[in-house]
């Protein structure tokens, strides 16, 4: 109940419809109450008499009743619901800020199946459990307090039915407590698996199509569904069990009235009207710790849901700005890195970076070379402090980027990330995707200097063009580019290609090259390459090997002094290129 009630928090900007669902639930509860009594009179004073002008009395305020119960009901209904879905709406965009809050750290311990989880399923969970208690939560304990004073009123020699029905009832809601929460925590931990799977198998569906893996995953995703299915079924399974022995205790209650009540009629200790109108408030007394039972369950599977909703918004970013931070930066692009260690895990476990240092004047390429996981991707994500450092600094114009605002330090890079995400929207949305109040003008010079205006253009509706969810309907090299051009507009101080032209032939990467040579002549540029041809003018040639700096220099100073450079360069280009890079053949 704890996580639960903390997000009940949302519910305060609205608390007038939550105040009103209440009273209009009150109304009906009212009504509900007033119905037994009035056809008591019926049974007990009309009828024996044939007394026309009571039935229709007493039938028309019974009529009047059950409509104003109607209007309370629906509008307490009404109220309840636009309460509810408002505060999901708040809790959903408090949720979805909050991710995107989170340091790249965060997300590497959160996977993307669960967060969708938990801003769907989870918080459609709290949203039921709300627009429920405004509604059971108020009329369940009314209309049980309120049957059993009628029911005292109306056959005070019957009413100990109630209070020995009652614990009956109130065991089996206990049960379900004790029960549902820890079932439903592994129903919402089985549904992440499914979206989990499910996400992970769409995005790669064209690798699974390539590898012929159908089969396989679709085993994948039965195993996991079942696994959901099988822990559904044991959670309802309880609940198929318990309510209908719930609504046994209720009509054993029944019964036992009739049977009694059937006896003192009989006897004429009391009225068939009195009996009539006491089995009306039993009923609902005892119906309404039925709903209560079912509002309990509908809790513990809100209290599960609330507890990973809870988790989300309690995590702390491991990236956060000091209270000092420099809301503005406006650099020239002098990075350093001084005996810079880092470890995803701490300072506990091994370092992926150990020990690096080295500097990048203002207008310098630096270029990374080293093998796959020598830390090369690693190392330029603490420019723009992705993740922080776990020993040393890194500097941008002498200032610890730790002194930066987060939000000032990245508008002051271009960055194109290893793996090109696109969004659904147009061509030109993508590329002014850093800079939305960039011109048109704007986006054609950036897609040109990442030469992906030719292919742009072959589109028919050129930069209007719709592309797909993470660019499904463009090839490997097209988003590389359009990725490139993105970085680019945003006119940056500093600007960092993770492996940008992998996909690319060799001719556009020149191309590409030649651009960015121009382009960024005043600015710094980071580049990781796989392909030594793309880092032989580089000012500053970083050789990464296990973390550590293995050697810096030029090409020509390299492949003087560095054996990993040179055999990465023989491999290469040792055959048909010279020492500067150019074709002995051309």
């Amino acid at each position: 109940m704890t996580n639960t009630l903390r997000l009940l928090r949302f519910v305060k900007p609205y608390w007038r419809l939550a105040l009103a669902a209440p009273l209009l639930m009150l109304l009906e509860v009212a009504m509900d109450l007033v119905q037994p009594t009035l056809l008591q009179r019926i049974i007990d004073d009309a009828l024996p008499t044939l007394d026309l002008g009571i039935i229709l009395s007493n039938g028309g305020l019974m009529l009047a009743a059950a409509s104003v119960g109607v209007i309370g009901g629906l509008g307490c209904t009404i109220f309840a619901m636009r309460a509810s879905l408002r505060t999901g709406g708040d809790l959903r965009q408090t949720l979805f800020r909050k991710v995107h809050s989170f340091s790249f750290a965060n997300l590497d311990d959160l996977d993307t199946g669960q967060l969708v989880t938990r801003l769907t399923s989870d918080v459609t969970a709290i949203e039921q459990i709300i627009q429920m208690g405004l509604r059971i939560m108020v009329r369940a304990p009314l209309l049980l307090v309120g049957s059993l004073i009628m029911s005292i009123i109306t056959a005070p020699s019957l009413a100990w039915i109630f209070f020995a029905f009652m614990p009956l009832l109130l065991v089996l809601v206990w049960w379900v407590v004790v029960r549902a929460r820890p079932m439903f925590r592994r129903v919402q931990k089985a549904l992440d698996g499914v979206n989990e799977t499910i996400q992970e198998s769409l995005s790669g569906i064209r690798v699974v199509k390539a590898f012929v893996r159908r089969f396989h995953e679709n085993k994948r995703f039965a195993r996991v569904n079942d696994n959901l299915m099988q822990t559904s079924v044991k959670a309802f399974r309880m609940f198929a069990i318990v309510f209908p022995a719930m609504m046994l205790v209720v009509n054993g209650g029944v019964v036992v009235a009739l049977y009694l009540g059937g006896g003192r009629v009989m006897r004429g200790d009391i009225q068939i009207g009195q009996l009539m109108a006491f089995i009306n408030y039993l009923m609902m007394a005892l119906r309404e710790v039925l709903f209560f039972g079912m509002l309990v369950s509908s809790l513990s599977r809100a209290e599960a849901s609330a507890e990973r909703i809870v988790e989300v918004l309690d995590t702390q970013s491991t990236i956060l700005d000091r209270p000092d931070a420099l809301p503005q930066f406006e650099p020239q692009g002098r990075v350093a890195f001084e005996n810079v260690t880092f470890s995803y895990e701490g300072s506990d476990s091994e370092p992926v970076l150990d020990g690096i240092s080295f500097t990048a004047e203002p207008g310098s390429t630096v270029a990374l070379l080293g093998a796959t996981g020598s830390g090369k991707t690693t190392l330029v994500n603490l420019i723009p402090r992705f993740y922080d450092v776990t020993a040393g600094r890194v500097t941008v114009d002498g200032v610890d980027v730790r002194d930066v605002r987060q939000t000032a330090l990245r508008r002051a890079m271009g960055i194109s990330l290893q793996e090109p995400i696109l969004f659904s929207g147009t061509i030109r949305d993508n590329i002014r995707y850093g800079r939305p109040d960039a011109t048109d003008e704007e986006v054609v010079a950036a897609a040109k200097a990442a030469q992906a205006h030719d292919f742009v253009m072959s589109f028919p509706d050129g930069y209007d063009s719709e592309i797909g969810q993470r660019g499904v309907n463009l090839s490997g090299g097209q988003k590389q580019r359009l990725a490139i051009a993105r970085a680019l507009i945003t006119n940056p101080a500093i600007l960092i290609l993770d492996d940008s032209t992998s996909s690319v032939d060799v001719d556009t990467e020149a191309r590409i090259q030649e651009a960015l040579d121009e382009i960024m002549a005043e600015r710094t540029s980071f580049v990781i390459a796989q392909r030594v041809s793309t880092v032989l003018n580089a000012d500053k040639i970083l050789v990464l090997d296990g973390g550590r700096l293995a050697a810096e220099g030029t090409h020509h100073e390299l492949l003087a002094t560095s054996p990993i450079y040179r055999e990465i360069y023989d491999s290469q280009l040792g055959n048909g290129v010279n020492a500067n890079g150019n074709n002995q053949t051309s």
